[in-house]
């Protein structure tokens, strides 16, 4: 899983850079002032709209793609938008208590993270990539 964190992450870092040059150029060119909300707020729903869309259309980010992980519902149906934005807010929670998030499933041996039980969504690997 840290194969796919870290290949998305490259990804995501570029789109941000994207959005806040268009940010920016909306700005007349001027620089954002540190700790503005509304900025911050757009970053944040340009990273949500980033791994929604592809979680919803496939289950597979591109670091997905590449270490052949695929999300899916627990229903065996596609993942829905919705579970998709309550996937994205727990894994945004999961990094507030020192990642313990993501810990839990090694911790508890039963491999649900946070985002998996409040998506009700689970990832499944290929054996020969895990």
């Amino acid at each position: 899983m840290l194969g796919v964190m870290f290949y998305d992450s490259i990804v995501l870092l570029s789109i941000l850079f994207l959005a806040s040059l268009i940010a920016v150029i909306i700005n007349d060119s001027e620089a954002i002032s540190q700790g503005n909300l509304f900025f911050i707020a757009y970053l944040f729903g340009v990273s949500w709209l980033f791994y929604a869309w592809f979680w919803t259309h496939g289950g597979q980010t591109v670091g997905m793609r590449a270490w052949k992980v695929v999300l899916l519902s627990e229903q065996q149906k596609n993942v829905s938008w919705r579970q998709a934005t309550l996937r994205f807010a727990a894994a945004v929670l999961s990094w507030l208590p020192l990642g313990l998030g993501f810990w839990w499933p090694y911790l508890k041996g039963n491999n649900r993270s946070w985002r998996d039980k409040f998506s009700t969504t689970y990832l499944h690997c290929d054996k020969e990539y895990r």
